[in-house]
Formats: C-alpha cells, structure tokens, sequence
C-alpha cells in the first residue's frame, strides 16, 4: 500500500465504516498477540527533529552512521514490498511545521514474523515507535533502519483525504484531523500562541500585573451587547457570562493595583459570521495616571511585538492593500473625518433630520429610534472605516459610543476615546476612563432607562462598581484589543481559522 501524506487514498476507496470495522480487527488481533495497542508509554531518545537536526546532510547515500535511536510520529505514508518496507513518521515542528523521517523496515532486521505483522497490523495514522540505526537509504533518504518497532497508537479512523474530505466546514468542525494533515493549521495554532505571548511579555515589561476576573456575573457591564443568560442553583440566581472585563480590572486599579492586565474569553450573544464569534478572546488592560494616547502607546508597542514574534513582518499584505505598521499610525477625529466623506459640514449640533437624509442618500440602512450621536456613528462606520486602510486611531466620538469613558478635555460634545481601525477592521479600543462616580451613574441611569425601553443591549446599573469609583479611583487609560481579530489581520483569513474550537450549529444528523 503506498500513500502520500496529501491523499491517503488507498484507504479512503473503502467507505470509512468499514475501514474502520478493518481496524477495530487489527485492533482485537493485536490484543490476542500479547500487545497493547495503546501502551502507557514507549522508549524514545530522540525526536525526529533533532535526528534530523544532527544528521542531515552527513550521511552519504547508503552509508550507516553506527548511531541508535528510538523515534516515535505518526505514519503519514506507508510503502510496502517484499522483504523491505518503508513508512514516513510525521511530528509537529517548532513553529506547527511537519517534520518527517523515514522508517525502514527489512526483514533481515525485524525477522519474518515482524515483517509479517507490520504489513498485518500498521496502517496510515497509527502512532508508531522504531528503534534502529540512523541510516541513508540507497536513494539517499536519512532514515533509521528498525530493528525494532511496537504500536504506540491505533488509529481506529483512517486520515482524511485532504482536498476531497476536508472543506471549510469540516476542517473547523474535526479540527483534530485538520491538525494533522494541514501543515497551517498547526501553523495556526503557533502563530496565535506567539502573539499572545508577545502581548503579555510587552505588558510585563511595563510593569504590568495580571489577573483573572470572574467568569459568570451577577450583572453584564463593561460594554454594550447581549449577554448569555444561566442561572446558579445553588443561590437559586439569575447570571450572565461576562461580555466584558473591564469593570472587575477597574476595581483592581481601586484597590491599588496600578497596572492591571486580563487575557481572557468573554461571549456576546449575537451574530456569527466572517469577523463575529459568541465567544471570542480579549486583552483588556488599565494603567493609573494615564489616558487614552498613552494607551495609544501601549496598542501599538503590543501589536509590534505580536508581529515580529509571529514572523509575518511589517508590511501586511490584505485583500485592500499592503498594511505598514512602520509607517504613521495616523488619528482622525469623527466629525471632520465623516464631514470630509461627505463634503458637508457634520458637528455635535447637526440634527437628527439632517443625517437621516444623508443616510438616505448614501444607501445607509438605519433604525427609526436611533437619535443623532448614533446615526453618526452608523454613517461613519459604514461610510469612512472600509476606507481605513493604514492604523488609524478614530477619536472623538460622539458620547453614546462608549458610556465609560469620560468627557474630551477640550473639544466639547465629544469624548476621550479611540477604536484601532487597520485595513477596514476594528481591531481594539480605548478611553481615558471615567471615574466620577457621579457621572458614571448618571450613565448607567441612561442605560437602564434603554435596557426598559427593550435595547437588549444597554448595561445594568452596577452598585457595587459604583462603590468602588466612590472609594476614589486614579486617573487611568484603558485598553481592549481583540487577539481574534489580530491574527486575521496577521493570517488574512476569517474569525474561525484562528480560533482552535469555534463555536458551531449542532452537527446533522442522519435521516
């Protein structure tokens, strides 16, 4: 039987229930032997990196190199003939790469009734061990020439035919089998590790602390958005799963931690899509006696760091264009930025009537209860940002956009915040916070009235954060930037690549 690692095709000619029955047989038929098919442990030495690693390109076609070495991987290709058979063992690599070697398997070395058994018994996907001498083969090949080998593994399914058995849809929902015949998906997985490593080593070095905030909430708050609602037996209790860990951080900066960090996932219970998860991954960090172009600062130190650890460079290349994170990280202010797309004047004063024929007029689908302030942040979202390819830090909102943060220092009608848009997409946000306890209820007086008004939206009023500001909070500059969010930026492919295990519909069943 010979296979590639792209197409095991040979097997999958067989429909896999009955591959699988094939299988389960060898399965019984080693167990009858004395062998465990799936033993507790296996000799190994050596990984099959560091065999290549230390012998490749040093030995000469058909030269031995009189060192021993027991291996383990899983067989990705498999070639029998008479009295010598060969077998590719694959692992993942440093950076989720495939590394494989080459297991020969002779007969003047195992004996008959090895060589037997590994022609009976092996099969593509099973994990396998073989110690031996590290070898070329006459074409060549580093390999290790067994005199020995034992089942550390047996695969019950045989692998997936790449290109015939792996569209999008099953490659996230058998995310397993994608991660071992698809070199990038293990990729992946890398890739998302070392940005998150990047972001936290930045803040570390920034003297930062990190915490863990509770999961399940007696009130959603922290951002606008619908939460999942459960419920605790044990207080007979209405909970939600947080949307946000903002309020529990700024509680810790009350407390007197200055510089506070959170990687974590939160879930919003709305739309799923290319860019939109229910539950996605968020760092959130807040910093005493800062505001919002320190944390300016902060977002593109991180975001710098998460790209050189992720290998990809500087200039990015994406379906709008070649993104320069060492070019300018540009500001634009909301107002000027939509007046200038428009070519009329847009301020804190124009009405409502106003920016409702504008949206009209530019195909801009709104709701009838929105008022000015969201109107105009429709209208710039849906009108300005696709235009954004460049980091451009939008500042200056319209206070509806973001009910903690506080009033802009100078420029009234407006407040201290900022969203990150690069190539179109929003990847995080930030505000010089709010921390007049008076006004910060006065807000969430204003949610509460749009929550009883239906808005599934709008936050609850928090007395217990209330508390807290009460106690006296520093001034501070928060941060919030989506890890899902930039790795598809970095990757240039959709929210579900980068997530490991997205949420999914129930699988159908069969009728």
């Amino acid at each position: 039987m010979r296979v590639t690692p792209d197409a095991p095709a040979a097997e999958n000619a067989v429909d896999t229930t009955d591959q699988r029955a094939v299988r389960m047989d060898k399965r019984t038929r080693l167990m009858e032997k004395g062998v465990a098919p799936y033993p507790v442990t296996v000799p190994r030495t050596a990984s099959l990196a560091a065999v290549r690693e230390q012998f490749d390109g040093q030995v000469e076609a058909g030269d031995s190199t009189g060192e021993t070495v027991s291996i383990t991987g899983r067989v990705m290709f498999i070639r029998n003939t008479g009295k010598l058979c060969f077998a590719t063992l694959q692992e993942s690599g440093p950076r989720g790469e495939a590394v494989r070697l080459q297991a020969m398997i002779s007969m003047a070395e195992v004996g008959e009734d090895a060589l037997a058994d590994w022609k009976a018994l092996v099969d593509l996907g099973d994990y396998i061990q073989v110690s031996g001498e590290v070898i070329a083969s006459r074409r060549g090949e580093l390999s290790v020439m067994a005199s020995s080998f034992a089942v550390a593994s047996k695969a019950l399914r045989p692998l997936p035919v790449l290109h015939a058995d792996l569209n999008e849809e099953t490659r996230v929902r058998q995310r397993y089998a994608d991660l071992i015949v698809r070199d990038e998906a293990r990729q992946m997985v890398h890739t998302r590790s070392a940005v998150t490593r990047a972001i936290r080593d930045t803040l570390h070095q920034r003297d930062y602390v990190e915490v863990e905030t509770p999961i399940l909430q007696l009130l959603h708050g922290g951002a606008q958005a619908r939460p999942f609602q459960t419920h605790l037996h044990a207080f007979d209790q209405p909970m939600t799963l947080r949307i946000a860990t903002e309020l529990y951080l700024k509680r810790a900066v009350v407390g007197g931690i200055d510089r506070v960090f959170e990687i974590g996932r939160v879930f919003r219970n709305e739309g799923v899509d290319s860019t939109h998860s229910p539950e996605f991954t968020t760092l959130e960090s807040y910093e005493s006696w800062a505001d919002m172009y320190t944390m300016a600062e902060r977002m593109r130190e991180m975001i710098l760091a998460a790209a050189d650890a992720a290998e990809i460079g500087r200039q990015i290349p994406t379906e709008a264009g070649t993104v320069d994170l060492d070019g300018e990280w540009a500001w634009m202010s909301v107002y000027p930025g939509l007046s200038e797309a428009l070519g009329q004047e847009i301020t804190p004063e124009t009405d409502e009537q106003t920016l409702r024929a504008v949206a009209e007029e530019r195909g801009v689908s709104v709701a009838a209860d929105w008022d000015a302030q969201k109107l105009v942040m429709e209208l710039f979202g849906e009108i300005v940002e696709p235009t954004l390819l460049q980091p451009t830090f939008v500042c200056d909102y319209p206070p509806a956009a973001q009910p903690l943060a506080r009033e802009h220092r100078d420029k009234p009608g407006v407040i201290e915040a900022w969203d990150l848009i690069i190539a179109g997409s929003e990847l995080g946000t930030a505000f010089s916070e709010l921390i007049d306890p008076v006004v910060q209820r006065e807000r969430f007086v204003e949610q509460s009235r749009k929550a009883a008004a239906g808005d599934e939206e709008a936050m609850q009023l928090d007395e217990d954060f209330l508390r807290a500001l009460e106690y006296g909070a520093p001034p501070m500059g928060g941060l919030g930037l989506g890890i899902d969010r930039l790795v598809m930026l970095f990757t240039g492919t959709g929210i579900r690549e980068t997530i490991l295990f997205p949420l999914l519909k129930p699988e159908a069943k069969d009728s």
